[in-house]
């Protein structure tokens, strides 16, 4: 049975649809740094996912060939993330996604070293014919959040989001969004294949 991320680690990848506290430990990304509109058809958001899942399966698969990784055990590519942010915008202002500066990202095990990562992007970049140079190996740690799982439209997520400030602000905590701790998205379902109604996405932002 491969290891799923999204089920050993439940309380960073199932949150309840009620905010909760939680503390974030340091992870490994495969990321691409980009900005504008995710829903433009040739934007840099679509170029990015292409890097990203790229890189992740030449990483899941590569027991297949002839690189071995140390440690290496079989397990499902962990769920597609993102870091948003606007210049001169305090958190996010959902009107004008043109404006977006945004990490798109999808954890690594911790088994992969940068050595492997930098194997992968050569890998891919042979095989896929295409430069995979600006996906990069980040390491990010978020240390204590709130986070609440976000049912339905992105739209909609202004609504999480103030039940998520009040409950901190309850809990005598502030929002901690800065230039290095972002506003975080999880994204748990396809857009492409869900409903919007359905669409399950947590939603993590940084808290002091």
């Amino acid at each position: 049975m491969a290891f799923d991320y999204k089920k050993e680690y439940k309380e960073f990848y199932l949150p309840p649809t009620k905010p909760c506290i939680v503390t974030i430990p340091a992870m490994n990304f495969v990321a691409v740094r980009g900005s504008g509109n995710p829903n433009d058809e040739d934007g840099e958001y679509k170029a990015a996912l292409e890097l990203l899942y790229g890189i992740a399966f030449t990483l899941k698969m590569s027991y297949k060939g002839s690189h071995r990784i140390d440690g290496y055990f079989e397990y499902v590519v962990p769920p597609l993330e993102g870091f948003w942010w606007q210049e001169g915008v305090a958190g996010i202002d959902y009107a004008h996604k043109n404006d977006f500066q945004w990490i798109s990202a999808i954890r690594l095990p911790d088994f992969v070293t940068k050595a492997d990562f930098d194997w992968a992007v050569a890998e891919a970049t042979a095989k896929k014919k295409r430069d995979f140079s600006k996906a990069e190996f980040l390491t990010y740690e978020e240390g204590l959040c709130v986070q609440c799982m976000h049912l339905g439209s992105y739209d909609n997520e202004p609504a999480t989001v103030q039940l998520m400030n009040d409950f901190a602000k309850a809990q005598g905590y502030q929002i901690a969004i800065d230039d290095v701790r972002r506003h975080h998205e999880i994204y748990l379902s396809d857009p492409r294949r869900t409903a919007p109604d359905k669409l399950k996405t947590i939603i993590r932002h940084p808290i002091k």
